[in-house]
């Protein structure tokens, strides 16, 4: 999973290196998720000081597990590299590239100034927790595929991120489908660090984990590679109620 951590201070983060994240492995991530399971039950100005520590406190942790405690009633935290260097609206860039006639480097700006979809869905993780209604926002898919004029024979897309570990897939098809976004907000507010930001991907009809945060790059393939989680043993496939082995509601 590539999901979420309450937004953390992006001026601040803009002082940090650069640097490539090293991954965590799947069985310290399943084992330590177990403390997911111990729920956590509070009133909201407590559960507001919760939020607030864990972003302070990722943003500092050297292991990347600060991610894995659990947060009740909203986005829990996990990251797959030990550090993510910040980027904003000075640095960001994201290329679109492989298989297309016409490879191009966008700007936040760039993006922004596309036009914007917003669409209200169910956020479901892998593992369990999912947070109703929640609000994203930004360039369809589709329309930076167009854009960069998708040659004959292709047919996947690969996503890369500046964590420097993260990576995830769709066919062709899934990656045109209306509602897989490039999202610039969230819960309408522009994308944070923590979140995923400046630029996130965001796959509506999939569990959380195929909508790869810190989005860097966009790359048209012949064929699906299996991301980061695939290679750990997730469905490449990864529709809401219909893989990985779960049967929840649909979120799309």
């Amino acid at each position: 999973m590539n999901p979420e951590q309450p937004e953390a201070s992006e001026a601040k983060g803009e002082e940090k290196a650069e640097e490539k994240g090293k991954p965590i492995g799947r069985r310290v991530f399943l084992g330590t998720l177990g403390l997911g399971a111990l729920g956590v039950v509070t009133a909201p100005t407590l559960q507001r000081g919760l939020e607030s520590f864990l972003a302070s406190a990722s943003d500092k942790d050297p292991t990347g597990l600060t991610g894995l405690l659990p947060n009740g009633g909203g986005f829990r935290y996990y990251s797959v590299a030990t550090s993510v260097p910040h980027k904003n609206a000075t640095t960001y860039r994201l290329t679109v590239d492989g298989l297309v006639d016409r490879p191009r480097t966008y700007t936040l700006a760039d993006l922004r100034a596309l036009p914007q979809t917003r669409m209200v869905r169910d956020v479901q993780c892998v593992t369990g927790w999912r947070v109703p209604d929640t609000p994203f926002e930004g360039v369809r898919l589709s329309r930076l595929l167009d854009a960069a004029g998708v040659r004959e024979g292709a047919g996947a897309v690969r996503f890369t991120c500046f964590d420097g570990t993260y990576t995830e897939s769709l066919t062709l098809d899934q990656a045109r489908r209306a509602d897989v976004l490039v999202a610039l907000r969230m819960q309408d507010k522009d994308l944070g660090h923590s979140h995923g930001g400046p630029v996130r991907l965001y796959v509506a009809p999939m569990y959380f984990y195929k909508s790869a945060k810190w989005l860097s790059g966009i790359t048209v393939t012949k064929d699906v590679r299996p991301g980061y989680w695939e290679e750990r043993g997730y469905d490449v496939d990864a529709w809401v109620g219909r893989s990985n082995g779960r049967d929840d509601e649909p979120t799309s």
